[in-house]
């Protein structure tokens, strides 16, 4: 069985409702805890459970994200580029560095295909389609007169 970002983003909803449930049945919220042993207040363990149940919901939405930017395909043109400035690399001695931002990675991300997500598809005038990152689309925004961009989340979305 796989598990789905929508099956973990489904169990964390679950997870918010059940903390809210918890804290309207205990009388009190996150902040509100009179007691603060269960000898003084019966209920403090309810409400520590439904401050376990919050963070176990965040655990389920940070983990859907997650599995989410992990199952996008790579971009995979045949050279890297930074996702924040686009072409803007150089390479050497095995590092590369943006020209830009000065960020740098200890390989040559010029000489290797992008790994970076796939996060636009871009159809030239021709109708040929291309996935590409966000560093790839803002060169190809300059270089491909008449094409069409657009984000593949949006795709997505429009789809479900």
């Amino acid at each position: 069985m796989s598990v789905t970002p929508e099956q973990l983003r489904a169990l964390a909803t679950r997870a918010e409702a059940l903390t809210a449930e918890v804290w309207t049945l205990c009388g009190g919220s996150p902040g509100t805890a009179p007691g603060t042993t269960p000898d003084a207040d019966p209920l403090v363990e309810a409400r520590q459970a439904a401050g376990w149940l919050a963070r176990a919901a965040e655990d389920l939405q940070r983990a859907a994200a997650e599995l989410a930017r992990l199952q996008v395909p790579p971009c995979g043109l045949p050279w890297g580029v930074c996702l924040e400035h686009g072409n803007t690399l150089s390479s050497r001695a095995g590092v590369s560095e943006c020209r830009v931002c000065h960020r740098t990675w200890s390989y040559d991300r010029l000489g290797r295909p992008c790994e970076e997500p796939a996060t636009w598809k871009v159809i030239d005038r021709a109708g040929t389609v291309t996935r590409m990152c966000d560093g790839h689309v803002l060169g190809a925004r300059a270089a491909a007169q008449g094409a069409t961009f657009v984000r593949i989340d949006e795709v997505a979305g429009r789809a479900g």
